[in-house]
């Protein structure tokens, strides 16, 4: 059994019919936007059919932000030193290349969120708190803060659509004075995480699932609200809409916002003595998470 917290509705596992690719990213859009929260005085906002969503790793945020809560979870005794590498060795890779591996999605989607099984939604989101201000606030990419700013000027509403966890996900909203997040949704049961999902990882053609259905339940017109990534991954969600824009885009990514005329933002150095020296910090923080597991690989090996 597993239970919607927002909602209190409970379905029974054994019932449902296995679901494919398509079904499984369409549930997990809809689970998604079912859990999204407004504040209170985004409700009625001047412009109501116009919003814009970002993704959040390299978008809103440097790195990924699964990883840098990763991170805060096992300095806080989550899991042991073997969980913690497979995300530090994914976390290298994508600040390196820029792009995230489809094996890399497909591993992650297996296992995704198991290390909070046994948690309380409610300790998840406390930690929440303390760890995007010891490791994510520092990291918001200011022209993009700016961008999304310049949306709640417009009286527009500004949603964050990201594979992390929807608790986390509305942290990094609240916490940026955004109108709310979309993110992926973890059963719980009594308030308590069963470590699967709903549906799927909130990736790809998920996150156009989630802002479709979003859409839909807040009277939006997506022909008038725009979409930031930084992914090509996230082309789905970025043709919803009338105005999309790559943010420190990957080459993919660049090469399709060029040949359809989106508007293309860098934040990052175009220098690039300056951008290797990006690319080592990145390795150098994701070695820092993961040494404990490298001294414990090495041992093992002996």
């Amino acid at each position: 059994m597993s239970a919607d917290r927002r909602s209190g509705r409970r379905t029974s596992r054994a019932d449902r019919p296995p679901l494919d690719l398509r079904s499984r990213s369409v549930l997990a859009g809809e689970a998604s936007a079912a859990a999204a929260e407004v504040e209170t005085s985004l409700l009625t906002p001047p412009d109501p059919t116009a919003a814009a969503f970002f993704d959040v790793d390299n978008t809103v945020m440097q790195g990924a932000s699964i990883f840098h809560l990763a991170r805060g979870l096992y300095r806080r005794r989550f899991f042991t030193t073997r969980d913690i590498l497979g995300a530090a060795w994914k976390q290298a890779y994508f600040r390196l290349v820029g792009v995230e591996d489809p094996e890399h999605v497909a591993e992650a989607r297996a296992s995704a969120l198991a290390f909070i099984q046994g948690h309380e939604v409610a300790e998840l989101e406390a930690l929440g708190e303390e760890i995007f201000d010891e490791a994510m606030a520092h990291r918001i990419w200011p022209g993009t803060r700016a961008l999304a700013q310049l949306h709640l000027d417009q009286g527009q509403r500004v949603w964050l659509v990201t594979a992390a966890p929807i608790e986390i996900a509305t942290i990094i909203a609240r916490r940026l004075g955004l109108t709310g997040a979309l993110g992926t949704v973890s059963e719980h049961e009594d308030g308590v995480y069963t470590g699967r999902l709903v549906g799927d990882m909130l990736h790809g053609p998920a996150k156009a699932e989630a802002v479709k259905a979003l859409a839909e339940r807040e009277g939006l017109d997506l022909s008038r609200c725009s979409a930031y990534s930084d992914s090509s991954n996230d082309l789905p969600m970025l043709s919803l809409v009338g105005d999309p824009c790559a943010i420190n885009p990957d080459a993919k990514l660049r090469d399709h916002a060029k040949a359809h005329g989106w508007r293309i933002r860098d934040y990052r150095t175009g220098r690039k003595a300056a951008r290797a020296g990006l690319l080592v910090a990145g390795l150098a923080g994701a070695a820092t998470g993961s040494a404990a597991a490298a001294v414990a690989i090495r041992r093992r090996v002996r």
